[in-house]
């Protein structure tokens, strides 16, 4: 892993577990001796927590840095209504711009060995009216991993989704299968034709826990090394 680098979380929709992935992937780079950071650039669905607006991924996501971090490198747009983050800034008078976020991942990557950043929605969430989320991928340089959240509907998004990251000049460098719905029972043969049809390696899958997801536990199952 080059110093200062890391990988781009997307998903097929909200809800599909990027997160989970997120700390998933931090905890298997940091099996390897890395020095690992992670962020959510843009976070709509605030709380006002001492004085600041704090989201709850993020600051899961700043407790499982392998440093300690000012939440604002990890959360740099914070926006209070949990609605579609353009919508929410403009109800806020902002307007998101990558200035901010670029300097944080900056930042971060002088301390980290590797940063992993967590979009927001799915890959064509609108950021302002003319910032999407594959600009931010962009202007970040990182390859991209999407998740895949095993659900009823998940073949049409993983797949449009897959096309669309590769069509906006990105690297997608893997995805991984997320096991979101415990009754959802072709998950086998949805992963099987997954693999297949997306041009891109299964770097892993990461099983359905009722009781909440274990980070480490679940790292083991995957395959990074697409990323380094």
């Amino acid at each position: 892993m080059t110093p200062g680098r890391g990988c781009f979380i997307t998903g097929t929709d909200t809800g599909c577990g990027k997160t989970v992935t997120t700390l998933t992937v931090m905890a298997g780079l940091q099996s390897q001796g890395l020095r690992v950071a992670g962020m959510k650039p843009v976070a709509s669905g605030c709380r006002w927590i001492s004085g600041g607006p704090v989201n709850d991924d993020a600051a899961l996501i700043r407790a499982a840095c392998s440093m300690e971090v000012d939440y604002d490198r990890i959360n740099p747009w914070a926006l209070m209504d949990p609605i579609a983050p353009h919508i929410s800034a403009e109800r806020a008078g902002m307007e998101i711009s990558l200035a901010p976020v670029i300097a944080a991942f900056a930042a971060l990557s002088q301390e980290a060995d590797a940063v992993v950043v967590e979009g927001v929605g799915g890959w064509r969430v609108p950021l302002s009216a003319s910032l999407g989320m594959p600009d931010l991928a962009a202007a970040l340089a990182l390859p991209v991993i999407l998740v895949v959240g095993l659900k009823l509907g998940c073949l049409n998004h993983a797949l449009l989704s897959a096309e669309a990251v590769v069509r906006d000049g990105c690297r997608l460098a893997g995805w991984i299968a997320n096991h979101v719905d415990e009754d959802y029972d072709t998950r086998i043969e949805t992963v099987q034709y997954l693999s297949r049809a997306i041009h891109a390696p299964l770097l892993g899958e990461i099983s359905y826990i009722r009781h909440g997801p274990d980070p480490v536990r679940a790292a083991a199952a995957l395959d990074l090394s697409a990323l380094t």
